[in-house]
């Protein structure tokens, strides 16, 4: 008995790393992250859902006692009204405000503000940026502050 057969049977389709690369970024979805960024009190959490929860805890409590330390007294009442900050940190890991937009009511109370916000920012340190893929990557965080004044 004779069998005759191609070669072309045993090749294999040759995948050009560049295919691959394109197919790759299609499955990842760049608006999150695989880790937050991190405060020192948050560095021993591995889950994702508690860890974000721990970095915005910790950046609330450290505006919040910013603003009380600062004994602020208003001429008006307010009671909710939210003033809106916007962040980022940096591939490095530094804390900013890009940008804050607050009611002209809490603006007039309190001019400012925005001077003690981002000087409470300025004296933030975390202790690692968040990170896709074992790569540090800059986030954004937006995070509704509530100012409540007591009687």
């Amino acid at each position: 008995m004779f069998l005759a057969t191609s070669c072309q049977f045993f090749e294999t389709e040759k995948i050009e790393s560049d295919t691959i690369y394109k197919e790759e970024l299609k499955t990842i979805d760049w608006r999150k992250v695989d880790q937050y960024p991190v405060f020192a009190e948050c560095d021993s959490i591995e889950d994702k859902t508690i860890q974000k929860s721990c970095f915005e805890s910790a950046l609330a409590s450290h505006l919040c006692k910013t603003i009380s330390d600062k004994h602020i007294v208003a001429l008006k009442s307010i009671y909710g009204d939210t003033v809106q900050i916007n962040f980022l940190v940096s591939k490095s890991g530094e804390l900013s405000i890009e940008q804050m937009r607050m009611d002209s009511l809490v603006e007039k109370e309190f001019p400012k503000l925005q001077e003690w916000l981002s000087q409470s920012i300025d004296s933030i340190t975390l202790i690692a940026p968040a990170y896709k893929r074992g790569i540090p990557v800059a986030t954004k965080f937006t995070l509704p502050v509530v100012f409540r004044t007591k009687e």
